[in-house]
């Protein structure tokens, strides 16, 4: 889910984390792995689908790379920066193989589906590179590269969805918990390169969904995100001959329904295909929480429509008042992308000026950068200079940081239900949780008979540009 307002890229919300997974027991297992996770909430959900395959082929996790025989970084391609993040992270990672020659560096996920064997025969900089849809095969593709073969799967598949395998939690708080709805990207923004490295649309069984959100608030979990590249778009049919189809709205009920103790998230809309059945929804259960991320891009018709958006302006302003009518009290937040190919000052104009109209609480904001292979890099130039993009950048993020002020203004005084996350990042007399509307509150633990995972009521009476500051209600 966005940060309160990143500064940049996307992709760059969660590079420099290290993720590194928990320790198992070593004695249980005969090899050690290590994996880092960049780009989004899909990438780091795909991290525990692999956990599992690993564990279950006999490797423990550790998070020390130094001592692992097996590395894997789990990449994202939809930025340039992103796939230099990456190279220099492996390029740092070969001095392992120095140290321990037996170990082996991989590389998942987009960027290994983008540039395939390239990363093998021209770079030289891992042993095996595994796209998104080819986890499975992990195990046999590692023995292929413990025996000096070159080990490559990148086929995309129109099935796979992992709904059988229960992903392992990586860095888990025990509070929040990410969980696939399902895979691929049927849009073709041409900006973007996600259908290229995530292949077609394809939504996973709706049981197996229910299920792992029930056993996940069994085992002390309290809120679930259910993630997709565009979850609005699910569609699931069951029974022998599919004669029910379940559409997202009714799988968010679904899940809502596991019990009310459990927040329920999503992401991403796309604003074409969210529609009032899900809105309804979402304001009919409590523990939906009234928070909708529905990216822009851009708040002008001519650049929307070189970016195959699918709709206007107008269109989407429409789109975000419906939104507030039936959930008045709904947090909104957004994508934006400053210089795409031709934007004038005109075009630069109308995104701030959408981002107005629209009160946008959150937003990741980062300028063009062209994709090999996408519709854009084949139409369209790059013309727009550097300088101009960083200057209109500048100008987005300083009208967020207003928006967000005056969304968290609007909060004082009010009394708010927090679901408790746990200490308080300054101090750990403070307690650290989120409302329904993703905004984080602190607030003293005060000798208050609380936990990580309960709900607390605050009444908030500071707040600084990305926090809410409070106190508990008796």
């Amino acid at each position: 889910m966005p940060d309160l307002i990143t500064h940049t890229k996307q992709d760059e919300n969660r590079q420099g984390e290290t993720y590194a997974p928990f320790v198992n027991d070593p004695v249980a297992y005969g090899k050690k792995f290590y994996i880092e996770s960049y780009g989004c909430a899909m990438n780091f959900s795909d991290s525990e689908i692999v956990a599992s395959i690993l564990n279950e082929s006999g490797f423990g996790a550790t998070r020390n790379y130094e001592e692992a025989d097996l590395i894997l970084i789990n990449t994202c391609s939809i930025r340039e920066k992103a796939e230099q993040t990456v190279r220099k992270r492996l390029s740092d990672l070969r001095t392992v193989k120095e140290e321990k020659p037996g170990a082996l560096i991989g590389v998942l996920g987009c960027m290994a589906e983008r540039l395939k064997s390239k990363l093998l025969e021209e770079e030289k900089l891992v042993d095996l590179v595994v796209g998104p849809d080819a986890y499975r095969t992990l195990p046999g593709l590692i023995e292929e590269a413990a025996e000096g073969q070159k080990a490559v799967n990148v086929l995309l598949s129109r099935e796979e969805t992992y709904a059988d395998i229960a992903p392992i939690r990586l860095n888990s708080n025990g509070i929040n918990a990410f969980v696939s709805i399902m895979r691929g990207c049927n849009n073709m923004c041409s900006f973007c390169v996600v259908p290229f490295t995530r292949g077609r649309e394809r939504s996973r069984d709706a049981d197996s969904i229910v299920k792992e959100c029930q056993d996940l608030f069994n085992q002390g979990y309290r809120e679930v995100t259910l993630l997709g590249q565009n979850v609005d778009s699910y569609y699931w049919s069951s029974g022998i001959n599919g004669e029910h189809i379940v559409t997202f709205a009714e799988l968010l009920e679904r899940v809502a329904l596991v019990n009310p103790l459990l927040r329920v998230r999503f992401s991403t809309s796309h604003p074409k295909d969210i529609n009032d059945d899900v809105l309804y929804t979402i304001a009919k259960y409590e523990n939906i929480c009234k928070y909708i991320h529905l990216p822009v891009q851009s708040g002008s018709t001519r650049i929307l429509q070189l970016m195959n958006r699918t709709y206007t302006r107008e269109w989407y302003m429409a789109k975000v008042d419906r939104i507030m009518k039936i959930i008045p009290d709904c947090s909104i937040s957004a994508d934006i992308i400053a210089g795409f190919c031709t934007e004038t000052e005109e075009d630069h104009q109308d995104t701030l000026s959408i981002m107005e109209y629209s009160k946008y609480d959150y937003a990741y904001m980062f300028f063009y950068s062209e994709r090999p292979g996408t519709l854009a890099a084949r139409r369209y130039k790059d013309d727009i200079p550097e300088d101009l993009k960083k200057r209109r950048l500048e100008e987005i993020i300083n009208m967020q940081r207003k928006l967000s002020h005056e969304s968290n203004m609007k909060d004082l005084g009010k009394t708010v239900k927090v679901l408790i996350e746990g200490d308080s990042k300054k101090s750990a007399n403070d307690w650290m949780g989120r409302t329904s509307q993703y905004k984080v509150v602190v607030f003293p633990k005060g000798g208050h008979a609380l936990n990580k995972g309960d709900y607390a009521m605050v009444t908030v009476t500071e707040c600084t540009g990305g926090t809410l500051i409070g106190h508990i209600v008796e």
